[in-house]
């Protein structure tokens, strides 16, 4: 059997790096899930992380801490209200649930583990289509980092390998991420995307509780989520 190419799996725990990890995983890969304690008020999602990368036996899972809370400006940081009761699908502006930079800063560690273990794929669960409007979370970002990736590291001014930051659910509605993943086997029941919990009870009223509950009811599945 040939050996598996290592790859690196960013894990928050959610619906989406879940779906991620099981594509990975269905595509040969050996992976190496990486998750970030960055002072989020929803940690929960990190118990979260930690059963499914062992569900779906990750070679390795790390979990960095990161002190984003520290900077705060972000309502999943900062002494800021999370919104409730909105329509993330028609946001006109980027809202206060963006935590500045956070998909830059992890993808940045992400690549640093990478060239620590050859692997030179990054998966990340990044979806411009069903999304609350994050910048970080464009093709063109994610191609510009990779740009980037690739003219500051040693492996990529070698020639020895170039890094690829893959986005497999970039393109896909929620409900598309929801028919993919149950595809592959994924139990969503174990997956946490609320931003403003109460124990391990999601709120039911931030968009991130919003786009996964109609993501669901698009899909035409039952939404195994413990709201409260």
């Amino acid at each position: 059997m040939p050996e598996q190419p290592p790859a690196v799996i960013l894990l928050s725990g959610g619906l989406d790096s879940t779906t991620v990890l099981a594509i990975a995983d269905a595509e040969g890969y050996a992976c190496h899930c990486l998750s970030f304690d960055y002072g989020q008020k929803q940690t929960v999602e990190l118990a979260k992380a930690e059963k499914i990368a062992a569900r779906y036996g990750a070679k390795r899972h790390l979990i960095l801490r990161l002190d984003l809370d520290r900077i705060g400006g972000s309502a999943l940081t900062d002494n800021i209200a999370v919104p409730k009761d909105g329509n993330p699908e028609q946001q006109g502006t980027i809202p206060v649930t963006y935590v500045p930079a956070r998909n830059t800063i992890l993808l940045a560690h992400a690549v640093a583990w990478a060239e620590v273990l050859g692997a030179w794929d990054i998966f990340i669960g990044v979806n411009a289509v069903d999304y609350s409007g994050y910048p970080d979370c464009r093709p063109e970002f994610l191609a510009a980092f990779a740009h980037m990736a690739n003219l500051g590291t040693k492996a990529g001014i070698s020639g020895a390998a170039q890094f690829t930051i893959k986005a497999p659910l970039m393109y896909l509605s929620k409900a598309e991420i929801i028919k993919r993943g149950l595809s592959l086997g994924v139990d969503y029941s174990l997956t946490h995307s609320c931003y403003d919990p109460r124990g391990t009870k999601a709120c039911g009223r931030c968009d991130a509780c919003i786009l996964r509950r109609n993501g669901f009811a698009a899909a035409g599945v039952p939404d195994p989520t413990d709201y409260l």
